[in-house]
Parts: structure tokens; C-alpha cells; sequence
């Protein structure tokens, strides 16, 4: 049974940094692509950024130059670094994953911003 488990969610202020990390377990082989999704309240849900298995990356215009996303895939595991934080960064951020076209999406994990 494949499960992702997130974590480093919190508060923070705006201007300020979190680092995300999501770590899939009961997949083996390559894993096709890693992303994050965030959704806002009374939002629909959204691609924050992507990384293929040979680290090609996509981000939303709205996070490029502020986040990175980054993978291990020895440990199955991909990060997402946030920094200079803004309020409507706010949401539940969802990591996902894709392996020969089915897809497996976590929990998630709240992110605030405070202004």
C-alpha cells in the first residue's frame, strides 16, 4: 500500500521560510514525477511546482524565484523549500506522486502565513 506522509508545515510570518517534505513508502522503482499542490480556503486546488525523474522542474508563475522543489530518490522523499513567505501562500499543501500513470496524493499539511 503506498502511503506519503508530509511534513514541516506551520506558522510563519510573511518574509519568512518553511521547508516541506514528503516521503512515499510501498513504491518501488522510479517514481515518474513528484509535485505540490496547495488549495486555499474557498480556492481550488493548485500545482505549486512539479520535478520529473531526471529533476526537470515546473513552478506557478506565482511561487517561481521564491520556492524550490527538489527530490531524493534514494529515500523516496521530495521537498519543497519556501522562502520569502507571503499570506496568500496560505493553504493546505498536498504532495503528490506519479508512477506509470497512477498517481498517489497525502494528507497534507497546513501552511500560514501571517502578515
Amino acid at each position: 500500500q503506498v502511503q506519503l506522509v508530509e511534513s514541516g508545515g506551520g506558522l510563519v510570518q510573511a518574509g519568512g521560510s518553511l521547508r516541506l517534505s514528503c516521503a512515499a513508502s510501498g513504491i518501488s522503482g522510479s517514481i515518474d514525477y513528484m509535485a505540490w499542490y496547495r488549495q486555499a480556503a474557498g480556492k481550488q486546488r493548485e500545482l505549486v511546482a512539479g520535478i520529473t525523474s531526471i529533476n526537470s522542474t515546473n513552478y506557478a508563475d506565482s511561487v517561481k524565484g521564491r520556492f524550490a522543489i527538489s527530490r531524493d530518490n534514494a529515500k523516496n522523499t521530495v521537498y519543497l523549500q519556501m522562502n520569502s513567505l507571503k499570506p496568500e501562500d496560505t493553504g493546505v499543501y498536498y504532495c503528490s506522486v506519479t508512477q506509470n500513470r497512477r498517481n498517489w496524493r497525502g494528507q497534507g499539511t497546513q501552511v500560514t502565513v501571517s502578515s
